[in-house]
């Protein structure tokens, strides 16, 4: 068991600190007020090659893995600026494509989510199904060649800085032998996930963004699919046989960015209240941290972050290594630990601040909204639970 990050590791999380630092949560808050993106900020991320860590080197990337790519996460939101769409475009969209799309998409698209060029977003989740790929509304049907997808989606990040978007269909297929019908003579049917790049400029596709209580510089979109024309190979893979693999080799990367970037939030925001409590003093001269009262909450938020940190490098490692299924669940309570870490942490800065907490100056209050999110999104506590309940507890499936 190795708790040390390799040299390599080491010095890719300084370089990350020291470029997030140079822009700082003063710049991250001024974008997202002024309703700009972070894109000075992306585009160095990109020129430097931290975006493209886990794209292979054959496409222009560093080789690594979501081991690195949870370093750069973690340690620009430690700097004040988490980057939501880290998770969507290099850790979703770019495992997918690298994992379970055909050569010429590896050759098209990899090249691009390695020097930051590209953004894909992903969209997955609807107002009716939310992330319940069984359930989901958005189908895809063949007309000759091409693809027509037609449904609705709804909290899809980035769309607007985004040249593409990764969408969730379901495709219908023959289900059963050959010939098989149904009670009414057509050959029965089921519906089967599958995947699709679209461009977020393609006739057909339209969104309207959503007002949210987040001060974040990226945006959330519904979006809706009216018979959108695609070619053929919009299809993600060789066959509607790579839906299913494609579709869950983007949820361990997204449980373990998602958790990473909540980490270095909560990171963030004890630092910022320890500054705060080490320095000043109200009664008697003595620093307010070295009250109990205020140092406590602060050790205990954390310790609690500590521990996520350890959860998310374990389910990275696993990740990285192939072991999927183990990954899977570490990734899961990574990001469980993760997100009430991070909200643990910025309520308790607040606190320790008091007044000052509220301030846009102090820079704490501002992610409020983001850490409150992190419990819900991209999968809420209850459904984390009800996870570790069922694989890991062995109790009979709650809903």
């Amino acid at each position: 068991m190795d708790f040390d990050l390799t040299p390599e590791q080491d010095q890719l999380r300084d370089a990350v600190r020291a470029l997030g630092r140079r822009y700082g949560h003063s710049y991250f808050v001024a974008k997202a007020k002024a309703g700009a993106h972070t894109t000075e900020l992306w585009e160095e991320a990109g020129r430097l090659g931290y975006l493209g860590v886990n794209i292979p080197t054959e496409y222009g990337g560093g080789g690594g893995g979501i081991t690195e790519l949870a370093i750069v996460c973690e340690e620009l939101a430690a700097a004040g600026c988490p980057l939501l769409l880290l998770v969507v475009s290099p850790a979703i969209a770019a495992t997918v494509i690298n994992k379970h799309g055909t050569e010429e998409q590896r050759r098209r698209f990899l090249p691009g989510f390695a020097d930051g060029s590209l953004k894909v977003v992903f969209a997955i989740t609807e107002p009716e199904a939310g992330s319940n790929f069984h359930r989901l509304g958005t189908v895809a049907r063949r007309d000759g060649d091409d693809w027509l997808l037609s449904g609705r989606k709804c909290y899809i990040s980035g769309v607007d800085e985004a040249q593409y978007v990764l969408v969730v269909a379901r495709v219908a297929v023959p289900d059963g032998p050959a010939g098989a019908a149904g009670p009414a003579g057509a050959a029965a049917q089921k519906l089967r996930p599958a995947l699709f790049v679209v461009p977020t400029d393609a006739p057909g596709l339209t969104r309207s963004r959503l007002d949210m209580e987040i001060v974040s510089p990226e945006n959330q979109f519904l979006l809706y699919l009216d018979d959108v024309r695609l070619p053929g190979d919009a299809l993600v893979g060789e066959s509607l046989d790579a839906g299913l693999p494609a579709l869950f080799a983007g949820l361990n990367p997204e449980r373990i960015t998602v958790a990473a970037m909540g980490a270095g939030t909560g990171r963030y925001a004890i630092e910022r209240a320890s500054e705060y409590t080490a320095t000043r003093k109200v009664w008697g001269g003595r620093t307010i941290g070295s009250h109990q009262g205020v140092a406590h909450p602060l050790a205990h938020a954390a310790v609690q972050v500590e521990l996520a940190r350890l959860m998310i490098h374990k389910a990275a490692t696993l990740y990285d290594a192939g072991r999927d299924l183990e990954a899977g669940v570490s990734g899961n309570m990574a990001k469980y630990a993760a997100g009430e870490a991070a909200a643990l942490a910025v309520d308790t800065a607040v606190q320790a601040l008091g007044g000052a907490g509220m301030t846009t100056e102090y820079g704490v209050a501002t992610l409020l909204g983001a850490v409150r999110a992190g419990r819900i999104a991209p999968v809420s506590r209850e459904m984390i639970l009800n996870f570790v309940a069922q694989h890991v507890l062995s109790q009979d499936k709650s809903y």
